[in-house]
């Protein structure tokens, strides 16, 4: 953005501190999210089983325990980066609650015959769904936010690109791989999001699977839920790996005699074998999971905490370090027309994110207006 800064160690340093204080924000955006799935598939099965005649409300706080127990457990196992399989996993959830999520968001919207609302949204002059203006532009910068999560995958590039082999170079494969990616992405998220518009209309939620609880068929919906959950279990450990060895190689750096630190043992478990546990990596690990859970419990606001992400996450990461590096490689001259796009891309979108972030932090605030630590309800 205009070349705030030189490239150099400060450059270095903010880049390396937004991207992982990133990380462990999206590791708590993932308990959130995956506590949310959990819960919609409870309130579905008391609702068919009751068959609508009780209220059925669940807390979230233990299905957020049970993940983050879950998560203590995996960031135990040593070398997590060599399991090429979870990617594997990852992508085959992905594609199973996406592709149910469009095909009940289809059938939902046909059975409506009409899209519940008009074109452009909540009505603001008046009705049962009425929203103030500045209330209804509140919500858009939050859904703006929600999208910059979306697209965000520049926190993983790196690991990604990390893992290849050649041949074909890096290179190659990396601008295949993200182009087939992010088209597959955008394709998904644009049209379940039209989709699900069509299908909820003002009344469409922040997780689209969680609002098809109470229809049939629902055990497809709980599945869909579940995959989420799967899914999100391999993600959480993708993410907060990079946060682990950089925390355990600056100990490691700093206190070179400590036992503590250092010393392994091996631990035989019967069907599994031999593992190496590390007493220091399994209480930083452990400490870290119950924190970020914790934060998590006392936040649990999905599309604000999942907006907010993804606006302070998004410029900085996805456009303004790629945009400077890629000046420099390329050796653009300041003040030349390709210079001067790019940096308006830039300050674009870093209103953009601003704006986002402005909107998420303003959902957090109203919804904290109507909430208790530990016993809100859904």
């Amino acid at each position: 953005m205009l070349s705030l800064l030189e490239t150099g160690p400060v450059q270095v340093w903010l880049c390396g501190f937004v991207q992982y204080t990133n990380l462990w924000a999206t590791a708590i955006g993932y308990t959130i999210t995956a506590s949310t799935s959990m819960v919609a598939v409870k309130r579905s099965n008391c609702f068919h089983s009751r068959e609508g005649d009780e209220k059925c409300e669940f807390s979230n706080n233990l299905f957020m325990a049970i993940f983050g127990l879950i998560e203590i457990i995996f960031s135990q196992i040593p070398n997590f980066h060599r399991m090429w399989w979870l990617s594997i996993v990852a992508a085959i959830m992905s594609l199973c609650y996406a592709s149910i999520g469009l095909g009940l968001g289809i059938q939902r919207a046909i059975e409506n015959g009409s899209i519940p609302v008009n074109h452009f949204g909540i009505d603001t002059s008046g009705g049962l769904d009425q929203l103030s203006r500045m209330t209804k532009v509140w919500q858009i910068l939050q859904a703006l936010g929600n999208i910059a999560f979306a697209y965000s995958y520049s926190a993983v590039l790196i690991e990604i690109q990390d893992t290849l082999k050649n041949p074909p170079s890096e290179k190659i494969t990396m601008k295949r791989a993200t182009l087939i990616g992010v088209s597959i992405t955008t394709f998904f998220y644009m049209t379940i999001g039209c989709v699900g518009y069509a299908a909820f209309g003002n009344s469409a939620p922040g997780n689209l699977l969680t609002g098809f609880g109470f229809f049939n068929p629902y055990w497809l919906i709980d599945f869909a839920n579940i995959c989420i959950f799967v899914h999100l279990v391999g993600a959480y450990q993708v993410f907060c790996q990079p946060l682990f060895a950089l925390v355990e190689n600056w100990v490691e750096r700093l206190w070179p005699d400590s036992r503590f630190i250092h010393k392994n043992y091996v631990l035989t478990i019967p069907t599994i074998g031999a593992l190496q546990m590390n007493l220091f990596r399994s209480v930083w690990r452990s400490l870290f999971v119950t924190m970020t859970t914790l934060v998590a419990a006392l936040l649990p606001f999905f599309n604000a905490i999942v907006g907010l992400i993804g606006a302070y996450g998004f410029w900085p990461l996805t456009v303004y370090f790629p945009i400077s590096m890629y000046i420099n490689q390329q050796r653009i001259k300041p003040w030349s027309l390709k210079w001067i796009l790019l940096q308006i891309l830039s300050i674009t979108c870093f209103l953009v994110s601003m704006a986002a972030g402005i909107g998420s932090m303003k959902g957090i605030f109203e919804a904290l207006k109507h909430y208790t630590p530990f016993e809100t309800r859904y």
